[in-house]
């Protein structure tokens, strides 16, 4: 939905996913709902940091510009997947750090511009443990805490990129789009609770409508600038929990990402090719993003005056725990 809303504004929107099938199907049915040609896919998956860099490059080398940043993907949990590393920290923070600071030059260069962090109440249950930030996740129980930390991570990496770009015209925000009622709620309950669970997920959980409007109003709203950093939910500010406002947990992330992100002092590592790369993943040579043709673009389309180009960046639906 939040691509969707930025669509029918008339902006050039990217959709970024792991999927190639679902990701250029969902690029068509944007181009058919909206009416703007300008919806385009490109192959990324977060969990692979040689594929977030390889889409890094291929965006800069194809985008003049970038306006917007939103970090609308994320899991909830490891699924059968076990590697030897923190999967819900790679997809729900360490990859966005990663795309983030490849495309920072390009937001300066755009400004004023802005990253929007999709997060979630669950930062509230977060504790950071920065000795076992990167072990691998084993369990619900384990699970359920690995979330809660990556959603703090998302606050608190809001909160330092607000003071690294102080003074660039680059702000940020985190956004808490409330518990929304998506195909992700039911992904992980056995099949016999479906029944019961999905009357409820009607009468308790949001739209996806309803959960794309606090992230498209830190995207869009005029005169929130000198709010960059903070957290967003129902489109307001809302204050946050200590453990969140912690400037020097905030500053300790920022360095432990940059590690766990292969990034050197200032560049990026040498090598694309990254030993925590999943298995079923890694390759020697891995492929150049996919990038999907947008149809002709029509003789005339709806004006955008500020900002013209968006990149969404979406691996799975995320369901916000409240």
């Amino acid at each position: 939905m939040t691509a969707l809303e930025l669509a029918r504004r008339g902006a050039r929107v990217v959709l970024a996913c792991r999927s190639r099938e679902r990701g250029e199907a969902a690029a068509f049915d944007l181009r058919q709902e909206s009416g703007n040609n300008e919806v385009i896919f490109m192959a990324l998956d977060l969990a692979n940091l040689a594929s977030v860099r390889a889409f890094a490059t291929a965006f800069l080398s194809s985008e003049p510009r970038l306006d917007i940043l939103i970090h609308n993907a994320g899991i909830s949990s490891c699924g059968r997947t076990r590697e030897p590393f923190n999967l819900l920290l790679r997809v729900n923070h360490i990859g966005p750090f990663l795309l983030t600071h490849l495309l920072l030059p390009r937001l300066k260069t755009c400004a004023p511009s802005r990253v929007v962090v999709v997060s979630s109440a669950a930062h509230r249950r977060g504790r950071l443990d920065f000795t076992r930030l990167d072990r691998p996740v084993v369990g619900w129980r384990q699970e359920l805490r690995a979330y809660a930390d990556s959603k703090l991570a998302n606050v608190l990496f809001a909160r330092e990129l607000a003071n690294q770009l102080e003074g660039t015209g680059v702000t940020c925000y985190a956004a808490h789009p409330g518990p929304v009622n998506s195909e992700l709620f039911l992904r992980h309950v056995p099949g016999w609770l479906h029944p019961l669970l999905r009357p409820l997920a009607w009468l308790v959980l949001r739209t996806p409508g309803g959960g794309a409007q606090t992230p498209l109003y830190c995207a869009l709203q005029e005169g929130i600038e000198p709010l960059s950093g903070r957290y967003f939910a129902n489109c307001h500010v809302e204050e946050v929990p200590p453990p969140a406002r912690d400037d020097r947990a905030a500053h300790r992330l920022w360095e432990a990402s940059k590690r766990l992100a292969g990034l050197g002092l200032g560049e990026d590592a040498e090598s694309d090719e990254d030993p925590g790369t999943p298995s079923s993943l890694r390759s020697p040579h891995p492929e150049k993003p996919t990038v999907s043709e947008p149809y002709p673009s029509p003789q005339s389309s709806p004006d955008l005056s500020k900002v013209t180009h968006r990149v969404w960046v979406k691996a799975e639906p995320e369901l916000q725990a409240s």
